[in-house]
């Protein structure tokens, strides 16, 4: 699915393309591409409350998510610059829509996101049980953060942006 050559191989497309090995049924990419950003949004929900220690209290806005949005970023920066881009974005969108909740509802981001994260990846391993194969984390950690890669890329591939 990517468009590299073997001789060429980047970062990004070396994961993309072992993301790709257990990413072929059809139903499986589906669940894939509905699943994928509301587990990405809800980690971040997951962390948002947290306490912090009174020193970074100090710093307006600062909350646990936004040092896992920069972990992230790190991460995709070394992947690929390209699709960091796109990625931070989307992790842009993800804490202001977080925001946005914790101001309208009475429920904790927290909960919501842990209910919404397990849903999502409950039907993650439908998707990999009628693909007849494992989710790709399980022999390589770093899948997990390849899946929003693997969208934000489909996206690049449809408007013609190299990565």
């Amino acid at each position: 699915m990517t468009t590299s050559t073997a001789s060429t191989q980047t970062p990004i497309h070396e994961v993309l393309d072992e993301y790709a090995e257990s990413h072929q049924n059809p139903t499986n990419k589906l669940l894939h591409r509905l699943c994928i950003p509301f587990i990405y949004l809800t980690a971040f929900g997951l962390v948002w409350g947290l306490p912090v220690p009174s020193l970074l209290a100090e710093i307006p806005f600062f909350n646990w998510a936004f040092v896992l949005a920069a972990v992230f970023t790190v991460l995709y920066i070394r992947l690929s610059p390209t699709v960091a881009v796109g990625m931070f974005f989307i992790t842009v969108l993800d804490l202001y829509l977080i925001h946005l909740y914790e101001t309208v509802s009475s429920t904790p981001v927290w909960q919501a996101s842990l209910i919404v994260f397990a849903v999502a990846w409950f039907f993650q391993f439908i998707g990999h049980a009628i693909e007849g194969k494992k989710p790709s984390f399980f022999s390589d950690i770093k899948m997990l953060l390849t899946g929003p890669a693997w969208m934000v890329t489909e996206f690049y591939q449809k408007w013609h942006i190299r990565y």
